[in-house]
């Protein structure tokens, strides 16, 4: 509480709080300090590559994005429900911006290189969002496979967000055993809110402009 302290002392000298009302301010001022050392925790543990948030992404750039279908999702309320977020489209149209974001959101709202797979998978399964990001973007392996359908099956009732550039209809081939793939993807697109991101590329227009450009 030493933060804020002093300002509150000079609240209460100038009249502005009484005995309770300073107890008070003073305690919320150490809770809310709580809260946001807590949420940077949160975002350090997620490892981010940006801190990316909905308010920064360019709806703009295409009017073929679901812009208000993505916005919905920001309450948040497939969270609470345990359902997960499948993003895909091309190349570049913004998917893994709003991945961040969502997760991001996540953080906010309180949710929560090691040796041994054991202890990977117990870290994996802890965290109420988790991303999969670019995935199925090649076959994968019997052992990939076996080891994602662990993963899913431990969350049950824990969201993913996921993002692609193939639509979830594509991903059955990429599993080399096909009863592993129904169970587990019928599973995962049936509770899932499936957006279509189209439209052109938005990595352009995070690029630095040219000083030069006129």
């Amino acid at each position: 509480m030493l933060g804020t302290l002093d300002a509150r002392l000079a609240q209460a000298h100038g009249g502005e709080l009484g005995h309770l009302d300073f107890l008070q301010v003073l305690c919320q001022d150490e809770i809310t300090r709580r809260e946001t050392v807590a949420f940077q925790r949160r975002l350090q543990r997620a490892k981010f590559e940006q801190q990316a948030t909905l308010e920064d992404f360019d709806f703009t750039a295409s009017s073929k994005l679901p812009a208000a279908q993505i916005r919905d999702l920001g309450a948040l309320r497939w969270l609470h429900a345990g359902e997960s977020v499948i993003l895909f489209g091309p190349v570049g149209v913004g998917k893994t911006h709003i991945a961040q974001a969502l997760g991001h959101l996540a953080d906010l709202a309180g949710g929560h290189a090691d040796r041994t797979w054991e202890k990977r998978i117990r870290e994996l399964v802890r965290p109420d969002v988790l991303i999969l990001d670019d995935f199925a973007m090649r076959q994968l392996s019997a052992a990939q496979a076996d080891d994602l359908y662990e993963l899913v099956s431990e969350r049950k009732g824990r969201s993913l967000i996921i993002t692609s550039n193939r639509a979830p209809s594509d991903w059955y081939p990429l599993f080399p055993n096909p009863v592993v793939a129904e169970s587990l993807l019928d599973r995962l697109i049936n509770t899932s809110h499936q957006v279509i991101m189209n439209g052109p590329s938005y990595r352009p227009n995070k690029r630095p402009r040219n000083t030069t450009d006129k």
